[in-house]
Parts: structure tokens; sequence; C-alpha cells
């Protein structure tokens, strides 16, 4: 046999064997796209349980950072819900009492974001409703911390027990006051997570973080418009 007669030969079989395999596959309404046919529903669902592993291979891992981070702020939006239920009973003010309600729905619609996150991840969920003078879990320190170890922002003891004592226009002064501290601390927080290396990338945390950041310097400055027209009132004959 020549050399030409050889090569068309195995063409021939080549050309044989890609028509068996297309042919295969036309005959094979259930393969999958990664070329596995399931031949059962328990082989579907290992296949959704591969796909899903894959999907989550690929999201940037979190780190014992954003664990701090999102464990911290549930203690830290829990008192700020906590000032904002002071309201009804204290205040006659329209706005205070908008602003109030906008910061429980929205801050506690968040704690169960933060919540379901880490135990989503096995970590140590906080209590529902963590104390008033809320530190950073597991004795942990934020370097933007004040000097008695409370997260930034956070009220002391005294600041809360001052705000529950007022009524009136001076409470909605003090409630004003103490939100923007409160409000001020969360950023600085979130300037600190995406300062950190590594961290602030689990897209939960990223868009968790960045939501706080631009809803409470919004707030801020509500607050801080708010404040200057009240005082102004009070100081008017």
């Amino acid at each position: 046999m020549t050399a030409s007669n050889i090569r068309f030969l195995g063409v021939l079989l080549l050309w044989a064997s890609v028509s068996a395999c297309a042919s295969a596959r036309r005959t094979s309404p259930n393969r999958t796209a990664t070329g596995i046919t399931p031949t059962s529903a328990a082989s579907a669902s290992d296949l959704a349980a591969m796909a899903k592993a894959s999907a989550d291979s690929a999201r940037l891992p979190y780190t014992e950072t954003d664990v701090r981070f999102m464990s911290g702020m549930i203690g830290h939006h829990s008192q700020a819900i906590e000032m904002s239920q002071l309201v009804p009973k204290r205040s006659t003010n329209a706005s205070v009492l908008i602003l109030s309600e906008r910061i429980i729905n929205a801050q506690e619609d968040e704690i169960t974001i933060m919540r379901r996150w880490l135990r989503d991840r096995r970590q140590p969920v906080p209590a529902e409703r963590a104390t008033s003078v809320a530190t950073m879990p597991d004795g942990h320190q934020m370097s933007g911390m004040s000097h008695n170890g409370m997260m930034p922002g956070m009220l002391s003891a005294a600041q809360m027990q001052q705000l529950g004592n007022a009524t009136g226009p001076a409470f909605d002064e003090l409630f004003l006051t103490f939100m923007i501290q409160h409000h001020r601390g969360a950023v600085s927080m979130v300037l600190e997570l995406f300062a950190t290396t590594g961290a602030g990338q689990d897209e939960t945390v990223f868009k968790f973080a960045s939501d706080v950041n631009v809803d409470q310097s919004t707030e801020i400055a509500r607050m801080e418009r708010m404040l200057f027209m009240l005082r102004l009132e009070r100081k008017s004959p």
C-alpha cells in the first residue's frame, strides 16, 4: 500500500470517528453543557451542587476583618435602633419622627443581612439586640475606637441616659446631635474596613459597607440641616 493510500485511509477513519461523536450528541437530548448526561434525579442534583460550588469558588474570599466588621456593625446598628425607638414618646417634631422611622426600618433590614452573612459562613452571630454600649466582638479593637473601647460613634451609658431623660425640643436637639455622632462613627468603620488590605472584597460585605457609607453620609447632611433649623427656632423670640 502506497503512502498516499495510507493517508487517505487515515482521513476516512478520522471522518467516521467525528461523525459517530456528532451523531451521539444529537441523539442525547439530556446531555448537559458540561458533557455529562444525568441518568437520575440524584445525578442532576450533583451537577447543580457542582455548579454552585464552582460559582462560590469564583467569589473573592472574606477575611477576619470582614467578620469583625459585620459582627460589630450589628451592635452599632442596634444602638441606633434603640435611640430611634425613644422618639415617638419624647418628640412631636414631624421631621424627627420620620427620620427615626427610616433609621429603624433600614437598619433592621441590614441587621438581618449581616446575621445571615455570618450564619452562612458558620461564624458566631451576635444577639438580636446587642447592649446599648457595645464594643467590638471578641475583644478586638479598631484603630478608630475611642479611649473607652467602644466602637466609633457609639453613645456611652451616660449619653443614652441623658437622651432618655429629655423631651420635646431638647430631646430633638440631643437626638440629632447624638445620631450625627453615631452615623459618623459608622462611616469611619467603613473607611477603615476598605483601608485594610484584602478586606471588603466579599460581594455582600462590599455592597453593604458601600450602602452604609452613602446612606449614612446623606443622613448626616440632612440631620445637620435639621439641627441648624431647630437651634435657629429655639433662639427665635
